[in-house]
């Protein structure tokens, strides 16, 4: 889309302010289900067509935890969570209270804490969307997929049929309190074209 080419670092700070504020959010929410400490690092945010969003995500071949969502009110689209296998295990640990290494696959307990966790950082990304732009927004209830990182996107992406659609994907690390434990995930936006162009209004882009 054209208005991307405009994008400059003021636009992309304030871009970045709000998946701060969704990161801290969703860092305090982590901390409250696990009740563990938990930091965040400086989120890192691309805006990508929708045809090169594997390349920037991860491997399409990385088999990956996805929770997503409807994006409903004032903004539609969708959201989607997703988590590198492995740190999805380890954020089933610390979700049901387990020593990390505990969890070998995913049953309908570990399924139901990461939909709930899903549901929860999406949660905290949307309200830190919805009070920059000033607007509601409400998520559906998360569903969750484990596939390989390409089939998870290509779901996602069914109902957007121009090549002009563009994705917000923010990477963020939370750091546990114990040495060397790291939860990295991405949160990806992906607004319908009419929320698209409010966004970009919002950031002065229009």
């Amino acid at each position: 889309m054209e208005e991307f080419d405009k994008l400059e670092a003021l636009q992309l700070d304030a871009l970045k302010e709000v998946a701060n504020i969704g990161a801290g959010h969703a860092a305090t929410a982590l901390s409250q289900l696990t009740e563990r400490r938990i930091m965040i690092s400086v989120p890192q945010i691309n805006v990508t067509g929708l045809e090169g969003l594997s390349e920037v995500v991860l491997d399409p071949d990385e088999i990956v935890a996805a929770v997503l969502m409807q994006m409903l009110g004032d903004l539609t689209g969708r959201t989607l969570l997703m988590l590198p296998e492995a740190n999805a295990k380890l954020l089933c640990d610390l979700l049901l209270r387990r020593p990390p290494g505990t969890t070998e696959s995913f049953e309908d307990l570990e399924k139901s804490s990461l939909k709930e966790a899903g549901n929860i950082l999406g949660g905290a990304y949307m309200n830190a969307l919805s009070d920059f732009m000033g607007m509601m927004l409400l998520p559906s209830v998360p569903s969750l997929a484990i596939d390989v990182a390409s089939a998870v996107i290509t779901s996602a992406q069914l109902g957007f049929g121009h090549d002009w659609d563009h994705v917000f994907c923010v990477e963020t690390d939370f750091h546990f309190e114990e040495a060397g434990r790291k939860l990295k995930g991405h949160f990806l936006l992906l607004p319908d074209l009419a929320s698209l162009k409010a966004i970009l209004g919002a950031i002065q882009l229009t």
